[in-house]
Formats: C-alpha cells, sequence, structure tokens
C-alpha cells in the first residue's frame, strides 16, 4: 500500500527502509526509523507550540538536517509549507509570510552572513505568532530550535499521531511561491495527492531507487530541492546528503567520500565541475539537469569526462507540483540535451497556438500541461487562475515550446521573452542555444533591448573561457542564424545574475541594459 500524504509517507519510508540510512550530514547519520521519529518529535512540538490543521508554516533556511525535520514535522502537524527563497530581502519575505498568513516562521541566523530575523524588523505581521530559529542564538523574541523541540514533551505521541493521520491526499501540502522572473510571485498551491503522484511517476522515470545516495544541492525552497529531493528520497528509500551552499571543488570531494551516486542541479553545477583541472573518482551514476540551452556537448562531457552513464533532462514548474515531462536516462545525448522528454506518465502535455488549439508536431507554441499533479490554484486569485487553467483542465506554463513526432518537448523560451527585431519575432532560448556551442562560449543569456531603427534588437550576456572578439562572433553567428536573430550587443560577464533555483534573472540583465 502506498503513502497518500506527506505524514503518510514519512511513515512509510521508516517501515519500509527501516535500518537504511536517511540522512547524512556532519555527524548526522541518521536512519529512516531515526528521521520518522525525529519528525514525529518536531509534529508534537508544533502542536503544542500551537500550530493548527491548515496553519501556514514558512521556512526561511538554508539546506540541512534541520530544514528537513522542520519542514516534514509542520506538514506532519497538518500544517500548509510555505518555502522562502534564502535570498530574499526582508521586504519580499515580509510579503509572502503576509499573503500567505503565515503564523509560524522557521529561520536562521548568521547564513551567508544574514540575520533573517533582523531583515524582518519593522515589517507589518500581524499573523506571525512565532518565529523559529533553527540556527543561531535567540534574540527579540524567537524561540531556539532547542526550546522549540522541548515543547514535545507536552503532546503525547497517539495524539501527533492522529494529527497526522487527519491530513487528506486532497488538502493542500505546500504553497509555492513563482520565482518572480517576470513579475510579482504568485503562491501556487499543490495538494499531498499532486506531489506525491507526481514524483511517483518522475522517479520511475529518473530511476532513482533505494540505496542510492543523492546529494542535495538543489535549494529545499525550490521544487527542485524539497520535491525532486527530500520527498524523492523518501519515496523511494534513498539517502539524503544535504549541502549547504554549491562549492566545485567541496562538490567533487564530497562525492568521492560520501560515495554519491545522484547528482541533480543546473548545468553551471555540471560546468563548474567538469572546468575543474583534478577531480577525484567517484561512484555517481544518475545526472539530472535542465534549461531551455543545454549543449549537446555538455551531456557527451558528462557521461564521458565525468563518467556518469546515466544522464535525464526534465521540465517543470511550480504550477504542475514541479515536473511535467523527463527524458529518458538512456537516451542519446542530442535528445537530452535539446529535449525534455515526453509528459510524466499518466499526464498530457500539448502545444497550443494563439486560438487556444492544439498545433501539430514541429510547430512552436504554448506548452500547455494537464494531468493529476496540476495546481489548485493561485493562492487568493481567483482571476490568474482562471487565466491560467481553462474550464477542461489545461494548464498555460507561459513557455513556449514544440513538441516532435515522438512527443518529447523541446522548450523554446517565455512568452514574455520574445522580442521584435524590425517585425519578425526572436526568441531568446533559440539564439542562446546557439550560442553555446561556440567554443569560448561557458553560458549565454539573451534578451531584446530598445532599438530605435528596428524597435527591439538582441543583447547577448556571456561567460567566456577564452577571448571573444565581438566581430568574429557576429560573422560566427550569421553562419547558423538569419540575420535579425545576431545579438547586436555582446557582453562579456564573469557570471550570469541566477536565482536559487539556476534560472537566469534577466529582469536584473534588463536594469543593466
Amino acid at each position: 500500500m502506498t503513502a497518500e500524504t506527506i505524514p503518510a509517507l514519512v511513515e512509510h519510508a521508516a517501515r519500509v527502509h527501516g535500518d537504511r540510512e536517511a540522512v547524512v550530514s556532519g555527524e548526522t547519520r541518521w536512519s529512516f526509523a531515526r528521521l520518522r521519529d525525529e519528525v514525529q518529535g518536531a509534529a508534537r512540538a508544533a502542536i503544542a507550540a500551537g500550530v493548527r490543521p491548515g496553519d501556514r508554516a514558512a521556512i526561511w533556511a538554508p539546506n540541512g538536517v534541520e530544514w528537513i525535520v522542520a519542514a516534514l514535522g509542520a506538514v506532519s502537524a497538518g500544517a500548509v509549507l510555505v518555502p522562502l527563497n534564502t535570498r530574499y530581502r526582508g521586504a519580499e519575505a515580509a510579503d509572502v509570510l503576509r499573503r500567505s498568513r503565515a503564523s509560524t516562521l522557521f529561520t536562521v541566523r548568521g547564513f551567508l552572513g544574514n540575520d533573517y530575523p533582523a531583515m524582518l524588523a519593522g515589517e507589518d505581521l500581524p499573523e506571525l505568532r512565532r518565529v523559529v530559529l533553527l540556527e543561531g542564538d535567540p534574540a527579540g523574541g524567537e524561540l531556539g530550535w532547542a526550546g522549540f523541540l522541548a515543547g514535545a514533551a507536552a503532546v503525547d505521541a497517539d495524539a501527533a499521531r492522529e494529527r497526522a493521520a487527519g491530513v487528506r491526499p486532497g488538502d493542500v501540502a505546500d504553497i509555492v511561491f513563482t520565482s518572480g522572473t517576470t513579475g510579482r510571485p504568485k503562491g501556487a498551491m499543490s495538494t499531498h495527492d499532486a506531489t506525491l503522484w507526481a514524483f511517483r511517476a518522475w522517479s520511475e522515470v529518473a530511476t532513482l531507487r533505494a540505496g542510492d545516495r543523492y546529494l542535495l544541492i538543489n535549494p529545499f525552497f525550490h521544487t527542485f530541492g524539497y520535491k525532486a529531493g527530500i520527498l524523492a528520497c523518501l519515496l523511494n528509500g534513498t539517502t539524503m546528503l544535504p549541502e549547504r551552499v554549491f562549492d566545485a571543488a567541496a562538490v567533487a570531494a564530497r562525492l568521492a567520500a560520501d560515495r554519491v551516486s545522484v547528482l541533480l542541479g543546473p548545468p553551471t553545477i555540471f560546468t563548474s565541475l567538469l572546468e575543474l583541472p583534478d577531480r577525484p573518482a567517484h561512484e555517481v551514476r544518475l545526472a539530472g539537469t535542465g534549461a531551455a540551452d543545454i549543449p549537446v556537448d555538455l551531456i557527451r562531457r558528462i557521461r564521458g569526462e565525468l563518467g556518469v552513464p546515466h544522464v535525464f533532462t526534465a521540465y517543470g514548474l511550480s504550477e504542475a507540483a514541479g515536473v511535467v515531462s523527463v527524458c529518458p536516462v538512456d537516451a542519446d545525448a542530442e535528445t537530452v540535451a535539446r529535449t525534455c522528454g515526453p509528459a510524466l506518465p499518466g499526464a498530457e502535455l500539448r502545444i497550443a497556438g494563439p486560438d487556444g488549439r492544439a498545433l501539430p508536431p514541429g510547430e512552436q507554441g504554448e506548452i500547455q500541461v494537464r494531468g493529476r499533479h496540476v495546481m489548485l490554484g493561485y493562492l487568493d486569485d481567483p482571476e490568474a487562475t482562471a487565466k491560467a487553467i481553462d474550464a477542461d483542465g489545461w494548464l498555460d506554463t507561459g513557455d513556449l515550446g514544440r513538441l516532435d513526432a515522438r512527443g518529447y518537448l523541446t522548450v523554446t523560451g517565455r512568452l514574455k521573452d520574445m522580442f521584435v527585431v524590425g517585425g519578425f519575432n526572436a526568441y531568446p532560448a533559440e539564439i542562446e542555444s546557439v550560442l553555446v556551442t561556440h567554443p569560448a562560449v561557458v553560458e549565454a543569456a539573451v534578451l531584446g533591448v530598445p532599438d530605435a531603427r528596428l524597435g527591439e534588437v538582441g543583447a547577448a550576456w556571456l561567460v567566456t573561457r577564452a577571448e571573444v572578439d565581438p566581430e568574429e562572433l557576429t560573422a560566427w553567428l550569421r553562419e547558423r542564424l538569419a540575420n535579425f536573430k545576431v545579438p547586436r550587443h555582446v557582453h562579456v560577464v564573469d557570471e550570469l545574475p541566477r536565482n536559487a533555483g539556476g534560472k537566469v534573472v534577466k529582469e536584473a540583465l534588463r536594469r543593466r541594459a
């Protein structure tokens, strides 16, 4: 029998995988049974603190054992999880806390020099009743993690089990606020059923399995880290190895020392590892990534130079529990790099034209998805929900793409990223996918900027491994792209601005332009 809710999943993993290692971090080496006990303790503490079914519990903290326990404990007490981006500043975090009506905040003091509670000073948060510090010394009314957990003594285990049993598959499990790279973030509400269904299917295609050791680099506040990380590990009996921040040399050492077998992350994770002059031997068997501009050569190098036999790509968004399509791990390098595979098993995927009708294979349009994993809607925004999900259940993703004859999806860009050069539509993802095949270019980002004659033209920001001559690059591009697609402006930078999910924040580039 499979678990139908996240609290039931924690119990199920303990029952099925028992003494198998669940979490390894520093001195912590917990089995699945021990993790269940720790989560139940956190759930009892949450109940003792006054957390009620349906309350919103926010967490603003880096990857770590405490994040896992606090999040799963709150959800086991019947709360709805609201993850906050660790890069948020105070006003951004306060906006999400207010809009989600969070009554509890789990946070830290000291991560990368940030004092998160201090950032909230002066913010109007009328519904926030308690702040629990997972790390750092309490000051100004917060409750320390040890003090919070001590409250569990006031609630017996039977009461906690009863609370967990009261959670239903159709209840909202989390509210994940979109990245906000193109506007104000919206809160996508996913149910327990939607999330667990999606990541059972994802796990099957990605080949995650019991006994794997998964280095969790992706931030837990992102669906890639929480759902394709923590929850996927619970679903499969996979060991979690949390990583707070990405450092290529440290990660390369940990791959060997911790016998890591699964490594997932944005392409920059793998390009950084490949740029290291010395890499210790490792046992990674499965690598996963995703983006619209993955060079075919990168997939070949992951398999050849890093020695990872199984590589897959995937595409998803918060509005579909975090996953829409997955490319099989044994597909050829060109298929893995240039497509995101077919729809998740049991879900539907189509490309729609401006009139909303499905387009045939090969034609570009808006990506739409339908299935059990589509969100209930946006928090307190019925208008945006109705605009995103039609009467037949199709979710408009806002992304552009095309399907091939096999039903494999290629993401070609964002509807909002398209720019018009002298009357011709230009799509940044297409231009970026060509730029990264240039031998000197490591990463590329393109957007439209104003032009007096043509209305808009392309501007490219490049991370390079060697000096680039703009005239030579322009000539090279003109052999591969129509003239209107060739960027008129080229900027070489040390790094591209990215959000913690790995997406390039083009608004930051637009401000520079």
